[in-house]
């Protein structure tokens, strides 16, 4: 008896390999590494400067005041500032208007956490002018600020309740009531020059923050037979 010839099974079908479609096929664009990072890093920068930002708008608004003063070329525009001629006593009745801008505080009692002492003299056609008593001390409102004269020997205190505070003589003089700039004192604008421990010095003198012992000079006009280069304090100043 014949064998039975099996029929072979058919050959399976065998897909051909499709075509993988990359990013850039399908029109999606491509990015080196570099620029993904870049990107992160600009994000953290950028949300650090807003972080800042608002740690820096905080802090300014619980500043103190010597933190916002009025800028020097202002102080002139301040109520009750005099250009007169000398003499000029304090000026109280705008002083509580002035002291915010100055960056000047009305304190109950002296504070000595900062003190030391300055002294100013000002010469007007060689002759002195009386730099008075009782600056920066009202009485009949009842306070002192960190910048104030005693008596009328020129001596200035600075005393301050925050440590290592300092302040401008431009403030000074503001906090006095009287005009002052690189050109003039109150009224006398004849070839302003400013002294500082007996050299000349440039620029405006308001701008100038008094250091321990400073003998400061203000010439106008005629200049005295000598200018002062140092001060005898008072022991203990």
């Amino acid at each position: 008896m014949a064998k039975k010839v099996r029929t072979p099974p058919p050959p399976k079908r065998v897909q051909a390999p499709q075509r993988r479609e990359t990013r850039r096929a399908a029109g999606v664009p491509t990015r080196p590494p570099w620029f993904y990072a870049a990107v992160g890093a600009g994000a953290v920068l950028a949300i650090a400067a807003v972080v800042l930002g608002i740690i820096l708008v905080r802090n300014s608004s619980g500043s103190d005041s010597a933190d916002t003063t009025t800028p020097v070329s202002q102080y002139n525009s301040l109520p009750g500032i005099r250009k007169t001629k000398s003499p000029w006593p304090p000026e109280y009745e705008f002083l509580a208007d002035r002291l915010p801008p100055l960056g000047l505080t009305t304190l109950s009692q002296e504070a000595v956490t900062t003190h030391y002492h300055s002294h100013l003299d000002i010469f007007v056609d060689g002759k002195r002018v009386v730099v008075p008593a009782g600056i920066g001390i009202n009485q009949g409102a009842g306070y002192i600020t960190e910048l104030h004269t005693h008596d009328t020997r020129g001596v200035i205190h600075i005393e301050s309740p925050k440590e290592n505070d300092h302040f401008s003589l431009g403030q000074f003089v503001a906090e006095w009531g009287v005009f002052l700039n690189g050109r003039c004192i109150g009224a006398y604008c004849d070839g302003l020059k400013w002294y500082l421990n007996g050299k000349l010095q440039t620029g405006n003198p308001q701008a100038y923050v008094l250091q321990s012992h400073d003998e400061v000079a203000i010439v106008v006009g005629k200049p005295p037979a000598k200018i002062p280069s140092s001060y005898k304090f008072l022991g203990g100043e």
